[in-house]
């Protein structure tokens, strides 16, 4: 490919790595594949990212902040109460992972396992989304619908509860039929375990 007179970014960098790993999967996709989709020398490519496994864990790292990001909104809706919010939290949750396995199921199998070699980028992904499910609760508990002592460890409560929906590991299930009653008979229960008790 002919060298680029597109300015070099980061940003670039990794959607040529996202296009890369869905065409040759993660085991056999390299610094210079990702340099001649762009049209630049591998080394173009080390000056923004030192290693291949940084570029690896910074391409999952975005793939990973597309949920969290998508689900902003919701924690962000004051029109909702933190009922609804909560149960919107966890539908757009399994929405969005149901999407990226679905839609691109090549890449999502890669991510699976560029996720599993960034152990620390997947828990600061955790830690992301139970800080927005502690919000939730918090308002819940401010608002009086809501009992829980410590926000931040039922928000981790409640995600670790409803692994099934949002957890890779899963995503065979996800197709099933009738898995959002499934889903929403477990936010049911949960929900009722988290009301204020008069």
């Amino acid at each position: 490919m002919p060298p680029t007179s597109e300015t070099l970014t980061a940003e670039r960098i990794l959607a040529a790595t996202e296009e890369v790993l869905r065409r040759h999967g993660p085991a056999k996709a390299t610094v210079v594949d990702v340099a001649r989709a762009l049209g630049v020398s591998h080394g173009s490519v080390y000056r923004h990212f030192r290693t291949k496994a940084a570029l690896r864990e910074a391409v999952t790292k975005r793939w990973l902040d597309r949920t969290f990001e998508s689900l902003s909104g919701i924690v962000a809706a004051e029109d909702l109460d933190p009922e609804s919010r909560l149960r919107a939290w966890f539908e757009g949750l399994f929405a969005a992972k149901r999407r990226k396995a679905g839609d691109d199921p090549e890449l999502f199998a890669t991510f699976s396992v560029l996720a599993a070699e960034s152990g620390g980028v997947v828990d600061e992904h955790i830690a992301d989304l139970t800080g927005q499910l502690t919000r939730i609760v918090r308002a819940g508990v401010d608002a009086g619908t809501f009992t829980a002592a410590d926000p931040a460890t039922t928000a981790r409560a409640l995600f670790h509860a409803t692994g099934r929906f949002h957890d890779p590991c899963s995503a065979r299930e996800w197709e099933q039929p009738g898995v959002e009653g499934e889903l929403a008979a477990v936010l049911d229960l949960l929900v009722r375990g988290l009301r204020a008790r008069d």
